[in-house]
């Protein structure tokens, strides 16, 4: 839907196509009975081939990887294949809703890795909410896996099980709501400041929300160079400081925030805590109605928002537009400027896959969203366009290799390559996988759509 078109309409009109995508995944995902599915990589010519593919070839490539386990990435899937694990608590804006109730989220979410990515990927929705459980399950999960992607799971649990995770587990793991998400919304916040005549390290940030998502944010900012005493995060119950009743009983992650940051000593709500901010991050309750818009009267001259609830934002567009925002982005796909995790794991889990690297670092993800912020900037960003968006292919590859060369230089990577190798290499893989759904839909291999 193209922004023009939607400066034309009213209210009533924008409130009904921002329902529409839900009205319609009502009447496609039953119609299709799921995104995905599992089908042969390799050549069956004769019935005779499924003796090489299982017995009694198999027996010889299984006892290769029996003395060498790393061989596993040579003959087997593993190299390409990522799990998608939740427990279904913290599903979009929606809260626990369950693990079944989470699988149409995971099956989007593999569906996106291997279109832009062209990354296999297993959903894994685990029916337990114990931290120690899931640890247990994911340490169990990890032979089979070339990398694990953590997705809603309730904080502050998500942080101390990416943390244990991170620790023992030989494959990386991640968790998107973090990592992912912060990526592209840094990414964005760069170009959003060029716009606007700021710079990007001297900005005044208020983060709406204490989440998983927010002190991720918050930390990639801080990693960027971006000065503590600058940035000022509210949660539901107000803005994070020492002075707070609760400072004691807050988890590490908040306390750390309380102890570094609002240099500007506020203290009470989100009112007080986006007076005169430059930028405004929002990923906190769906809205509408969560940023009140004359809120926005008293941010810093020409304010940037970031309103990334899902699957509503905090505020509308049109409501900021009308108080002075000068640049809005959301987390949706039908709005422009879309800060959404989808522009970074899979472009980010291409170019960890492509070198084996044994974890994700701050830095890779720095290394993804300056690319992104780069690919935008080079194509020329505007007030409805700061970070590129799923159309632009190219993007992907480029922020693969990007992310596979920070690897490479922090010595996290099993395998050495050059930027132009790994360009080409995620280039080709993920052309495939485009051509791939592509036929498919020619053949009549999917099935078309028709209302």
């Amino acid at each position: 839907m193209a922004p023009t078109d939607k400066k034309e309409l009213t209210v009533e009109e924008r409130l009904a196509l921002a329902k529409k995508p839900g009205q319609d995944a009502m009447k496609m995902h039953p119609y299709y009975g799921g995104k995905i599915e599992t089908v042969p990589k390799a050549c069956i010519r004769t019935f005779d081939d499924f003796s090489i593919w299982y017995s009694p070839g198999v027996a010889e490539p299984c006892k290769a990887i029996a003395k060498d386990p790393e061989l596993a990435y040579e003959h087997t899937c593993k190299w390409n294949t990522v799990a998608v694990v939740s427990d279904g608590t913290r599903v979009l804006g929606l809260g626990d809703i369950g693990p079944e109730a989470a699988m149409p989220v995971m099956e989007g979410k593999s569906m996106l890795f291997k279109y832009l990515g062209g990354v296999d990927c297993v959903p894994i929705c685990l029916d337990t909410k114990d931290p120690d459980k899931i640890i247990e399950t994911v340490r169990l999960l990890a032979p089979s896996f070339g990398g694990i992607n953590l997705e809603d799971i309730s904080n502050p649990k998500c942080f101390d099980i990416l943390d244990e995770l991170r620790k023992d587990c030989k494959i990386p793991v991640w968790h998107d709501d973090q990592q992912g998400t912060a990526t592209v919304e840094v990414a964005g916040a760069m170009n959003a400041m060029k716009l606007v005549g700021k710079k990007f390290q001297d900005a005044n940030v208020t983060i709406c929300g204490a989440g998983a998502a927010s002190l991720a944010i918050a930390r990639l900012l801080l990693a960027t160079g971006f000065k503590p005493d600058h940035l000022c995060m509210c949660d539901s119950k107000g803005i994070l400081n020492q002075s707070r009743d609760d400072y004691e009983s807050l988890h590490r992650l908040k306390k750390n925030i309380c102890d570094q940051t609002n240099g500007a000593g506020k203290t009470g709500g989100l009112k007080e805590a986006m007076e005169g901010a430059d930028i405004l991050i929002a990923a906190s309750k769906p809205g509408p109605g969560t940023i009140p818009p004359e809120y926005i009267d008293n941010m810093a001259d020409d304010p940037v928002i970031f309103a990334t609830a899902n699957p509503v934002p905090e505020i509308w567009p049109w409501e900021a537009k009308e108080h002075g925002c000068k640049v809005f982005a959301t987390g949706r796909s039908d709005f422009p400027n879309q800060v959404n995790n989808s522009m970074g794991f899979p472009a980010i889990f291409r170019g960890v896959l492509d070198v084996r690297a044994k974890t994700i670092t701050d830095e890779m993800c720095i290394a993804a969203a300056t690319e992104l912020a780069k690919c935008a900037e080079e194509k020329g960003i505007t007030e409805e366009y700061i970070v590129p968006n799923m159309s632009e292919e190219d993007v992907f590859p480029r922020e693969a290799a990007a992310v596979a060369m920070k690897a490479v230089q922090q010595g996290v990577a099993r395998i050495n390559t050059t930027y132009e190798e790994e360009y080409e290499r995620a280039a080709a893989i993920i052309a495939r996988s485009r051509k791939l759904t592509a036929n498919m839909m020619d053949t009549g291999f999917i099935k078309p759509y028709v209302e």
